[in-house]
């Protein structure tokens, strides 16, 4: 068996999933499948004030299929309800290589360990700070620190101009 890239419509990746295990569970082919990955990535953001872990799609409208390709398996995957196609040229799906999905495969469980951050601010932007010592204050994003969830933050202090240190959550934009 070799590994395809299926094409689907943005969010329906899990849909899709659950429709190919479904047929192919019922369907006289099953030999002819094997895995089924949405590759994932656990990434932090902040709502409603709280630091969260979610877990995010790597490349949305797009799962691996691992499968013998035949007229009958072919048939079974493009014809479910928000399937595009494979990517490949027409009826022929291009197989992804040894190589590239050893990559991907190891890329994925170093994903898993890591937590990226997703950087809900920009430089410049003005926030308000709505937790900590500086409760109230307006300032402007300086410098962001990712890694730590960290932000420089700009704010008038007694008239003067004072850089502090914030963690996300302590801020939001206005």
């Amino acid at each position: 068996m070799e590994w395809y890239i299926i094409h689907t419509l943005s969010g329906y990746e899990k849909k899709v999933r659950k429709l190919l295990e479904e047929n192919i569970d019922f369907s006289s082919i099953q030999d002819q499948f094997g895995e089924i990955l949405i590759p994932m990535e656990n990434v932090s953001v902040i709502q409603r004030g709280e630091r969260k872990i979610i877990e995010r799609q790597l490349y949305p409208g797009y799962i691996l299929i691992q499968m013998n390709v035949t007229d009958n398996s072919y048939q079974l995957v493009t014809r479910l309800p928000g399937v595009m196609g494979f990517l490949g040229s027409g009826t022929h799906p291009q197989s992804v290589t040894e190589k590239e999905m050893k990559q991907l495969l190891s890329s994925l469980e170093e994903e898993k360990v890591t937590v990226s951050s997703e950087v809900p601010y920009q430089k410049g932007e003005s926030i308000k700070v709505v937790q900590g010592p500086f409760t109230d204050f307006t300032g402007t994003v300086e410098e962001i620190y990712p890694q730590r969830g960290k932000l420089k933050v700009m704010v008038t202090i007694f008239g003067r101009a004072t850089k502090v240190e914030l963690d996300f959550v302590q801020v939001k934009g206005i």
